[in-house]
């Protein structure tokens, strides 16, 4: 079954459609001093309205569902060295294995370096195994020798796990419009990215972008949600460097979508039942939960990959309510918003939030949305 949207709505709208000017000074380079403290851009009604996103739990009503993603960002970005000593840097995207073994010593990396190595040559991260980092040897491209990321075998001290490795060695892998330059011309994680590009709800490690909807959830407002009567619920989808690849092309029919694992637990299976037994609505927070709840409609999945790409024309099933930053232009979530709003709803909220002045992206504010009734 394609991933593409059903009745051709993939070919409905084109890449331009999706564009907008956006001052640079709107990119929220830094979190709010309070998660709860954002503002939200509460898009449901026609005439958009300011609120501030401690707000949110008097917008829902008792009896609703909302699904957070409980993934957790890995320490994901690596600094090292070729032999012959130029630079590199390794973004891990994936730890591979199985869950009955555990994962070996073999991840599935983004490599950026001047001048790539040939299969079989050893780098040196973070200094090297002899000075207290770790060795990884080239094994080829994955998935297959076109594939674009690489496999590497990791090699440290005690025999640690890639995980305990990218713990230590690692750095927050901040998106690329976030940029904290220093004389290193790296553009490092700063203390407090490592609580603040964390979401309360992560719990699950294999993310390399952290789902943004979710970073403004605090204390304060998880219990007024359950004062609300609001029933909360994970899922898990490990976002991928692959949401900040630009599309190319301008039909979107035409746009390879890369693909991401998710899980959906039979508790929150369970909630989801009991949710539309009681006529409530389900409250999807971020794109990476609407794209883990469809996927599943779509193929009755719980677990595996999915590389579903939602435009304008998409059925949705099971999301009724959606909670999203603001994404880039041109971007595939910008517009999945606009298959799930509308596009020309969508757009006059963009218009709006650039108007006030909101903040955008990752660090950014946050919208409230509501699938159109007899949308598709």
């Amino acid at each position: 079954m394609s991933d593409h949207s059903p009745g051709g709505g993939a070919r409905a709208h084109r890449l331009s459609d999706f564009d907008f000017a956006l001052p640079p000074e709107l990119i929220a380079q830094h979190p709010t001093p309070e998660r709860s403290a954002s503002r939200l851009l509460d898009g449901r009604a026609p005439q958009p309205e300011d609120r501030i996103f401690r707000e949110l739990p008097g917008l829902l009503r008792a009896g609703d569902l909302l699904v957070f993603n409980d993934t957790r960002v890995l320490k994901a970005r690596i600094f090292g060295e070729k032999a012959s000593g130029g630079r590199l840097e390794l973004l891990i995207e994936r730890v591979l294995g199985s869950a009955v073994d555990g994962p070996g010593n073999e991840v599935v990396a983004h490599m950026r370096v001047s001048k790539k190595p040939p299969p079989g040559s050893t780098v040196r991260m973070a200094g090297g195994r002899c000075a207290g980092g770790f060795d990884a040897t080239l094994l080829g491209r994955w998935p297959d020798a076109h594939g674009p990321l690489f496999r590497f075998a990791l090699h440290g001290p005690a025999h640690e796990s890639p995980w305990e490795l990218m713990e230590r060695h690692g750095h927050m892998p901040l998106p690329p419009y976030i940029v904290r330059r220093q004389g290193s011309g790296h553009d490092p994680d700063a203390a407090q990215d490592s609580q603040r590009y964390q979401s309360v709800f992560a719990r699950t490690p294999g993310a390399v972008a952290a789902p943004t909807a979710a970073l403004h959830f605090d204390a304060h407002v998880l219990a007024a949600l359950a004062a609300r009567g609001v029933e909360c619920a994970g899922v898990t989808l490990h976002v991928g460097a692959g949401t900040f690849q630009p599309v190319k092309t301008e039909n979107l029919a035409e746009h390879q979508m890369h693909s991401e694992w998710y899980q959906v637990p039979p508790a929150t299976l369970a909630a989801l039942g009991r949710c539309r037994q009681r006529g409530a609505r389900v409250v999807a927070v971020g794109t990476t939960t609407v794209r883990t709840l469809e996927s599943w409609a779509r193929t009755g999945q719980t677990t595996g990959d999915t590389s579903i790409f939602i435009t304008p024309g998409f059925r949705f099933q099971v999301v009724d309510v959606l909670l999203t930053n603001f994404h880039l232009p041109r971007s595939t979530l910008l517009m999945l918003v606009s298959a799930f709003a509308g596009h020309a709803q969508v757009m006059g909220l963009y218009r709006h939030a650039i108007a006030q002045r909101y903040r955008f992206f990752s660090y950014g504010d946050a919208m409230l949305l509501e699938r159109p009734r007899g949308a598709p």
